[in-house]
């Protein structure tokens, strides 16, 4: 493993070899790298800056103060407070007509280890695009739209859902975005990720004094361990690409007093929507056997459901085209694979577009640890988030600027719909 992931003592100057070959209008992709390579200084400011000051989902004030404040400044049109709260949206018009290509900015970060995702760096990568966007249709005269939607709640709030319920997506062809992630060295992952649901269990039982006479009481916390060891016991017949993981909730507990009720948080993962829903009825049946066995009463409540991420093969393809030949590598094994997304529900819905790109990580130092919340301001990452977001807007500005293309995109993410099972 630490000959394969990319380490922070690793010489970062040591690329893959590049393939030859020449790219989708050359013209276009210098525009992109120049204007990046001037705003580097700028966009590294605002991310160390969104680090410093994390917050959690739809609490993401000083994000969207600062993104929408950047924005404005870059001469994008920005609404604030965009459909939710913290959602912002900035856009850019050039010509009459044309295409409308999106990108999303997420801003959350996670409870006590602040951006340990990385969304620091997926809300620069975001801004990055549309800067670069902007760029060449003003210096090429290219027709069309860019649509920078600010992404609150990422980290279990669904916010691109309930945005995309709102009509924030409506308008684009196609949406991209990235996320950062442990991987080789240079490379940039095509990987998916996990579908996923939320599901809250409630146990119900009655008080006793549990030395006087515990057996008039009826053990909600009995329940919710057996739930938690039945869920335990199943794991080893469930495939080795799911997963189920929970925590227990509770309050006015005493170990005097027979606890009447507990709640558990669950989350069952795995690679299709269908594969989840199949291994979520299982993991029901074990909730059910331990309200059975502890005489108590159970609620089961499935909440947000989060498809896997559906790549769309021809923005995959070009995606591959351009880093290949111009900036590293491409895997198909690393990225977010074993996570989860809500914009796994926005590639169900439209063609969209979801790489990951690998940074210097320590040992047992990926995404949603203290270690990675370093690795998301490092100087290093940040350059692997501009070549990233520079292969980004390159496949953005083919959707704006080459009809047989999009086609080619909208007919791929139809027949995509035909091969979901």
């Amino acid at each position: 493993m630490s000959d394969v992931v990319w380490r922070p003592e690793d010489d970062s100057k040591i690329r893959p070899p590049l393939q030859e070959g020449p790219v989708y209008r050359p013209d276009i992709l210098n525009v992109i790298e120049t204007t990046l390579d001037g705003l580097s200084g700028e966009l590294r400011a605002l991310s160390l800056d969104i680090h410093d000051h994390p917050e959690l989902k739809f609490e993401e004030k000083y994000a969207h103060d600062a993104y929408t404040t950047f924005m404005e400044k870059h001469g994008f049109t920005v609404t604030k407070n965009y459909l939710l709260d913290t959602a912002w949206v900035a856009t850019y018009t050039h010509g009459q007509g044309g295409r409308v290509l999106g990108v999303n900015s997420e801003m959350d970060a996670l409870p006590g280890i602040g951006h340990a995702c990385g969304h620091n760096l997926i809300g620069i990568s975001g801004v990055a695009v549309a800067l670069a966007a902007k760029a060449a249709m003003e210096r090429l005269n290219i027709d069309g739209k860019v649509v920078l939607l600010g992404t609150p709640a990422e980290e279990g709030g669904f916010g691109k859902v309930m945005l995309y319920e709102r009509g924030a997506y409506d308008e684009m062809d196609v949406c991209l975005m990235c996320h950062p992630a442990p991987g080789p060295r240079h490379s940039i992952s095509l990987s998916g990720c996990l579908a996923l649901s939320r599901i809250t269990v409630e146990y119900h039982g009655h008080t006793a004094h549990a030395g006087l006479s515990p057996w008039e009481g009826k053990n909600a916390l009995d329940a919710a361990v057996l739930a938690y060891n039945n869920v335990s016991l199943l794991r080893q017949q469930i495939k080795p690409t799911h997963r189920v993981h929970g925590i227990f909730e509770g309050k006015d507990w005493a170990p005097n007093i027979i606890p009447d009720h507990a709640i558990m948080q669950w989350l069952v993962r795995a690679p299709t929507t269908s594969e989840m829903e199949d291994t979520r009825k299982r993991v029901i049946s074990c909730f059910e056997a331990a309200a059975l066995a502890s005489g108590c009463k159970v609620q089961v409540k499935i909440e947000s459901v989060g498809n896997e991420i559906r790549q769309n093969k021809a923005l995959g393809d070009e995606l591959a085209d351009v880093v290949l030949k111009r900036y590293g590598a491409i895997d198909y094994d690393w990225g977010i694979k074993s996570a989860s997304t809500d914009f796994g529900n926005i590639s169900y819905l439209m063609p969209g577009l979801h790489p990951g790109f690998s940074i210097p990580t320590i040992p047992d130092g990926g995404n949603h640890t203290t270690g990675f919340t370093e690795a998301a301001r490092s100087e290093v990452s940040h350059d692997a988030c501009l070549v990233v977001s520079k292969a980004l807007a390159a496949v953005g500005m083919r959707v704006l600027t080459d009809e047989a293309f999009l086609q080619k995109v909208k007919d791929t993410f139809e027949e995509d719909m035909k091969l979901r099972v």
